[in-house]
């Protein structure tokens, strides 16, 4: 059997506004969910399990592989939300794009403060 990777709680300080951004971020259909998650689901049957567990939220990084045009649509929806966004994880360079390993990349901060990376080709 291979190794894949099938599913990961996002903690969100609101679960259903929270994945109604990711989906309308990568332009995915509602997925079903059920009990305490809200489900937003990736190629490959991957699930970004949104919950609001009573703790305090922790800063989490995500990172999304997508394809050069949907990187473009991606960087529209986030300047469209006025989001700021910046090419570094340092958070130094605001409102730029990084060309970093062979593609392109930036980050920003989702709506529960977790740091989101979108990238157009892999590290390794």
């Amino acid at each position: 059997m291979t190794v894949t990777f099938n599913h990961t709680i996002v903690v969100s300080k609101d679960r259903n506004a929270s994945a109604a951004f990711y989906r309308e971020l990568f332009e995915l259909p509602e997925a079903a969910s059920w009990g305490p998650f809200t489900n937003v689901q990736l190629d490959e049957g991957v699930l970004l399990q949104f919950a609001e567990p009573p703790v305090d939220i922790q800063i989490q990084h995500y990172a999304f592989l997508v394809d050069d045009e949907l990187f473009v649509r991606c960087l529209r929806f986030i300047e469209g939300r006025g989001i700021t966004y910046w090419a570094d994880p340092k958070l130094e360079r605001e409102g730029e794009t990084n060309t970093e390993h062979g593609g392109r990349g930036f980050y920003f901060m989702d709506p529960s403060g977790h740091m989101i990376e979108i990238i157009t080709r892999p590290y390794l």
